[in-house]
């Protein structure tokens, strides 16, 4: 028998003992990376470009805002998200502020500012159908006067302004709350001195309605330097403002700014300050209230919760210290704070149940 000559004969990668990979049923297909191997390259890739361009981004961020400083204006303010969206502010009844009238006023030529007046709820059947002349006479009952100094984004309308408006009434209060200049359908452009104007101008305008009702400022958040500014400015025209609640109140914007949320993210960030603290400063954005409190002498109140993640506690307590410090009287400058446990968190301290009792307390010796 003839002996089968392996000449020429060529080697498959069995014949070696290689491995093979399989193409379609049964087939075996030399040189393929397996789909899940491809698959897994695919995503490794599209992550890494991700992460390269979120790199970017973070990197150009300090950059974009210390050239075109008025981008952060926009964002200290927020003016330009007015939400809640859809909503008519003219028609507060419509949010269930229904003995609320809407108006405007003009605090300088070329800007009309958006003011809602809502009375007490003793007073709800009788506001029924009422025009704005009755609703100034109104302000003459005795029934302290708040007037409320939101914080930046949105709208006298958004949920907690409205919710916290609603508390105030049903204990008693007349509540007078704008959006100042930039924001709602208010017109103009947000400022420092633009903001304190528009609250000066709302103060005067109600002292002049409201015969011998105490008239207190009620800041929030941004509202809080809004206060203070008021207050001082009115200081010094010799007049002294009623009382001023400031609820989560910052030390002063730069500082805010270093513990904001956002500028956490750029604590280790080379040149921290240059970019984003004194860029503020580059808009003409201070809002002292630690130098306003040395030197206020209105009867003071400030709420704070523990738990406040954008405005931290703390910065309630070396105001309340500078401003006991400044007065000197223990019953003139008091600070009420709510437990982290509460969860009130920045926006929620409407919630307690002791606050019209707080807020009662405080103004108490006011009353005529």
């Amino acid at each position: 028998m003839k002996k089968r000559s392996s000449h020429g004969r060529k080697h498959t990668p069995a014949d070696n003992g290689e491995s093979k990979t399989t193409g379609g049923k049964g087939r075996e297909v030399e040189g393929k990376v397996p789909r899940c191997i491809q698959s897994n390259s695919g995503w490794f890739m599209r992550i890494k470009k991700a992460l390269l361009a979120l790199c970017i981004v973070y990197s150009s961020v300090p950059f974009v805002l210390r050239l075109f400083p008025g981008i952060l204006a926009h964002v200290v303010y927020s003016h330009t998200f007015r939400v809640p969206f859809f909503v008519d502010l003219g028609r507060p009844a419509d949010l269930s502020l229904n003995h609320t009238v809407n108006f405007y006023l003009t605090p300088e030529e070329g800007v009309t500012v958006g003011v809602w007046h809502t009375v007490p709820d003793s007073r709800w059947k009788e506001a029924q159908g009422k025009d704005l002349a009755w609703y100034q006479e109104s302000l003459k009952d005795g029934a302290p006067v708040i007037i409320y100094l939101h914080g930046n984004g949105g709208t006298r309308g958004v949920s907690h302004r409205v919710e916290l408006m609603k508390v105030l009434t049903t204990a008693g209060f007349h509540v007078v709350a704008l959006d100042y200049r930039g924001y709602g359908e208010s017109t103009g452009h947000p400022s420092e001195a633009g903001l304190t104007m528009d609250a000066l101008y709302l103060y005067q305008w109600v002292k002049e309605h409201s015969g011998r009702s105490p008239v207190c400022l009620w800041g929030h958040s941004l509202g809080t330097g809004v206060a203070t500014n008021t207050a001082l400015k009115l200081q010094e025209q010799g007049i002294a403002v009623d009382a001023v609640v400031l609820e989560a109140p910052y030390t002063n914007i730069r500082e805010a700014g270093a513990y904001h949320p956002f500028g956490m993210i750029y604590w280790k960030f080379p040149y921290f300050d240059y970019f984003f603290l004194d860029t503020m400063a580059l808009n003409n954005l201070a809002f002292h209230n630690d130098e306003n409190l040395k030197t206020m002498r209105s009867p003071l109140l400030i709420l704070h919760a523990e738990d406040d993640r954008i405005v931290p506690f703390h910065m309630s307590q070396k105001l309340f210290q500078i401003a006991q410090q400044a007065q000197g009287l223990e019953q003139q400058v008091q600070m009420v704070p709510f437990s982290k446990s509460l969860g009130y968190s920045h926006n929620g301290i409407y919630k307690d149940p002791t606050l019209p009792n707080i807020i009662w307390k405080f103004l108490q010796p006011l009353m005529p």
